[in-house]
């Protein structure tokens, strides 16, 4: 008999709640991870889908948080088996993972990033120099003299 074959009996009962708990959400995931390996990108283009229709740097993001996603599951997986992640190679996957992240985070925070508008800037430096005194010499310059 083999762990697959284990039933809820098998176990205390104090866990049983959260192992159907756990199942559930193993499920899940495993349904959502089929769907993702499943679905082709022409496809999705052809049926006018709008997961696949994203600008390059929102594919990025789209794309690394699954492959993050998929890797700290294997993480997982490898703590269920007993091996210590730590020292798989997975550790530095997900370093370089979380590397690309920041990098596309980097770029993300650019394009958000205020641009300087150097006709503005001329107008306000322009203004905030203007002086009293000049103005009102040229004034008088300007103004014709009246003869009385």
């Amino acid at each position: 008999m083999g762990p697959e074959d284990a039933t809820m009996e098998d176990f205390p009962a104090e866990i049983g709640e959260y192992l159907a708990c756990f199942d559930s959400s193993v499920t899940s995931v495993n349904d959502v991870v089929q769907k993702l390996i499943s679905a082709s990108k022409s496809d999705c283009k052809v049926s006018n889908c709008n997961f696949f229709s994203l600008d390059p740097l929102e594919q990025a993001k789209l794309d690394l948080m699954s492959v993050y996603a998929l890797n700290s599951l294997f993480w997982a997986y490898l703590v269920t088996q007993g091996i210590n992640p730590k020292d798989h190679g997975i550790k530095h996957e997900l370093e370089r993972i979380r590397k690309s992240m920041n990098r596309v985070k980097e770029i993300s925070d650019k394009k958000k990033a205020a641009r300087l508008d150097k006709e503005a800037a001329s107008r306000f430096l322009r203004n905030a120099m203007w002086d009293a005194e000049e103005y009102k010499n040229k004034n008088k310059a300007s103004k014709p003299r009246s003869t009385f």
